[in-house]
């Protein structure tokens, strides 16, 4: 027994000491270093974006369903988008599938929650998804206030322990959809924060898509698949999926990821309308943090003679950090010919693509990597010529309240802003 007590600890202690290094080396890999590098993507369609073939070509690269008929309306900023929003959840008639990620109890909050709970008191049918993250704001009271009207509510993975090892990946969708005919998606959801129309540094710049006919049944499959995953209701029949005439408007395809597709579709959809560009090719983003596959396409774009334009905020931004590793790629892309426009008025939160005259990408999708791989995102992408003609009308407006970065200015920026953009580069897999 003496003996065993005396005998040299020294083993225990170094294996303490491997154990703990394989460990920091692991978690430290896991959160900050890069997938294993992937190929270099190659063209394998070309077709003008908007066209016929293009669509096609996407649709079934991406195997989703190409969508034809209907109305698409793009609405800028809140006076737009939260009274047609309001109007649309009001004449319900049957039900009301909603989710978004942010969802703040103050003004605005509070005229959905009304509007929610009298619909449910009516005999509609009302569901509400909410990030468990995005909705810390809705406290107990104001849930219990909604179950207590007939809103069937669910939270995406709220911070409890069971969750701890997907807390970091959130649902950051925007799926909103009345009867199976009107779906709302875009980049804004539930705050004052989003109300007004960028008068002050208080209301965020933002944009909304409203639709009707097919292209509401790839919102409703936003919804649906994220409420199935939260309380296992399956939401599918005619009642939320009805056969819509499928004449002439607009026609697009409806993208919907999660961190468990491997093939990452929304990436694959951005970079095959990006490659495709042959007029121009404008984005408005507000978290700019684009993979390699995307900057070579918008570098050999640029290249290329085509007018290529990036939105993104300027001196009123909610991610400092995002911006800094964003600006990290400034020099690259602008020595190609990019040009970039930072939005002064205040935060710019839009999500937007246009390429051409005829084709564009709207929904809740950053240009980053937790957009790509870690959060829960749909979009759409839309060949119609007045709903690119909306959207170039409003970068334009933008462009004209924003600075441009010029290459010989930016090349001139101090020492210590490009460390700053060094180490919020180093942390990019965070963001």
């Amino acid at each position: 027994m003496g003996a065993m007590l005396g005998c040299d600890p020294s083993w225990w202690v170094l294996a303490l000491i491997l154990f703990g290094a394989v460990s920091f080396i692991t978690v430290f890999g896991a959160l900050f270093l890069p997938d294993w590098p992937e190929p270099d993507y190659t063209l394998g369609l070309d077709e003008r974006p908007g066209s016929e073939a293009f669509v096609e070509g996407v649709a079934g690269m991406l195997n989703v369903p190409l969508l034809r008929g209907g109305t698409v309306k793009v609405l800028q900023n809140g006076d737009q988008f939260y009274p047609a929003m309001l109007e649309a959840l009001k004449g319900a008639k049957d039900s009301i599938n909603f989710e978004v990620y942010i969802y703040e109890p103050d003004e605005i909050g509070r005229q959905f929650m009304d509007v929610l709970m009298e619909r449910a008191r009516a005999g509609i049918e009302v569901r509400m998804l909410l990030d468990g993250f995005g909705s810390w704001k809705l406290k107990r009271r104001h849930r219990r206030e909604l179950e207590s009207a007939g809103v069937k509510l669910e939270r995406f993975r709220p911070l409890a322990l069971r969750n701890l090892v997907r807390i970091y990946r959130r649902t950051h969708r925007r799926a909103i959809v009345i009867d199976g005919h009107t779906g709302f998606t875009g980049g804004a959801a539930i705050s004052k924060k989003w109300a007004g129309d960028t008068r002050t540094r208080h209301e965020w710049r933002d944009s909304m898509t409203r639709a009707t006919g097919p292209l509401v049944n790839g919102i409703q499959s936003a919804f649906a698949t994220n409420w199935l995953y939260c309380c296992g209701e399956a939401i599918a029949g005619p009642r939320f999926y009805p056969v819509h005439d499928r004449g002439e408007g607009p026609c697009g395809v409806s993208v919907v990821s999660s961190p468990s597709d491997a093939m990452q579709p929304i990436r694959l959809l951005f970079w095959l309308s990006f490659t495709n560009a042959r007029e121009r090719l404008w984005i408005c983003s507000s978290y700019f943090i684009p993979d390699p596959h995307l900057r070579d396409a918008v570098k050999e774009r640029a290249r290329a003679g085509v007018d290529v334009r990036i939105l993104v905020p300027g001196n009123h931004t909610d991610a400092i950090p995002v911006q800094l590793a964003g600006r990290s790629y400034y020099q690259e892309l602008l020595e190609a010919g990019v040009r970039i426009f930072e939005f002064l008025p205040s935060m710019m939160h839009a999500k937007t693509v246009l390429v051409d005259d005829a084709w564009s990408i709207v929904g809740s999708a950053n240009m980053d990597e937790r957009s790509m791989e870690l959060n829960e995102e749909n979009v759409l992408g839309i060949a119609d010529p007045d709903v690119a003609r909306t959207i170039a009308e409003g970068v334009e407006r933008d462009i004209e309240r924003s600075r441009e970065v010029r290459l010989e200015d930016w090349s001139k920026r101090p020492w210590w802003q490009r460390g700053l953009e060094t180490i919020a580069k180093a942390l990019l897999e965070q963001y």
